[in-house]
């Protein structure tokens, strides 16, 4: 009998434990600091930041806010629609390219953010002089942060699935790569794909250097902003963003399951015929009497 592996029953719920009182103190202790109301607690501080009599002071937040999803949407569409097919394209034609793209694209997730700051300063002076200010160029160093955390998200659908097969399958009933990669492959890399974006959302949501060294105003810089003001309402949008974050995690890990899922099903329903071919015969079974006879 072989030697278990890994820490037991007790010792992993000692560590869930640990690890789940590290993060719950701090979150507790900011929905205390929230309820704060004189010598008691209350809601007051919630409801003031949803009363209308106050958007003016809170401006700044919904502002940053809409600025961070606009861009969260512009990374998306640079992760599934750049990122993505390259990563498809070298598994598939190129494979010796691989560890060469693994290193320029998990490069970012070393350098620090302020010097890819002043690295990407007079790339963006030109891009302002040429194009504008707005927000929507802050996604290109959003692309570039998110790359490390999407290509490993996407990598491990790529990993799990047979994505040769399926592509050369396809090709040889006359789809065109556009119906490969959008009908056969996009279906299987789901999970990973789905994985990819949702962490886009959440590092493009918590980012406060670029965007503060850079001049545009996000989610982040507007918490800073009125945290001068209303700390209440700096914290209550912070816990609004943990909460947010933490369904993303549930949701992916949801993912993960049903990714795990699928082959394990998919090779039951392959072997389940075989195993049936190779079960002897019963000799009571009637039908066999009669072909005896």
């Amino acid at each position: 009998m072989s030697a278990r592996l890994g820490p037991g029953r007790t010792a992993r719920t000692v560590i869930g434990v640990v690890i789940g009182g590290l993060f719950a103190i701090p979150i507790i202790a900011m929905v205390e600091f929230t309820l704060r109301d004189g010598d008691g607690h209350s809601l007051a501080h919630w409801a003031a930041l949803f009363d209308p009599e106050n958007a003016r002071q809170y401006a700044p937040i919904w502002l940053g806010l809409g600025n961070s999803l606009v861009l969260a949407v512009v990374a998306i569409g640079i992760v599934l629609l750049l990122l993505a097919p390259t990563m498809i394209l070298i598994t598939l034609r190129f494979p010796r390219l691989r560890r060469a793209f693994e290193f320029v694209v998990l490069l970012p997730i070393s350098i620090p953010a302020i010097v890819l700051v002043v690295g990407l300063a007079p790339i963006y002076l030109v891009i302002g002089r040429t194009f504008g200010t707005g927000i929507w160029s802050l996604a290109f160093a959003y692309g570039i942060t998110v790359l490390p955390y999407a290509y490993r998200a996407i990598q491990g659908s790529i990993d799990a699935t047979d994505v040769r097969t399926l592509a050369e399958a396809a090709r040889s009933l006359g789809a065109g790569w556009g119906a490969v990669l959008t009908r056969v492959l996009a279906p299987n890399l789901r999970p990973g794909l789905l994985a990819a974006a949702l962490i886009s959302v959440a590092v493009v949501l918590g980012e406060f250097t670029i965007a503060s060294l850079l001049g545009r105003q996000n989610l982040q810089t507007a918490l800073v902003v009125v945290s001068k003001q209303d700390t209440y309402a700096a914290i209550i949008v912070s816990l609004l963003a943990l909460v947010f974050a933490f369904v993303l995690l549930v949701v992916i890990r949801l993912a993960g399951r049903t990714q795990g899922s699928a082959p394990r099903t998919a090779r039951r329903a392959a072997t389940a015929p075989s195993a049936r071919a190779e079960s002897p015969s019963d000799p009571s079974d009637p039908s066999r009497k009669g072909n005896n006879t």
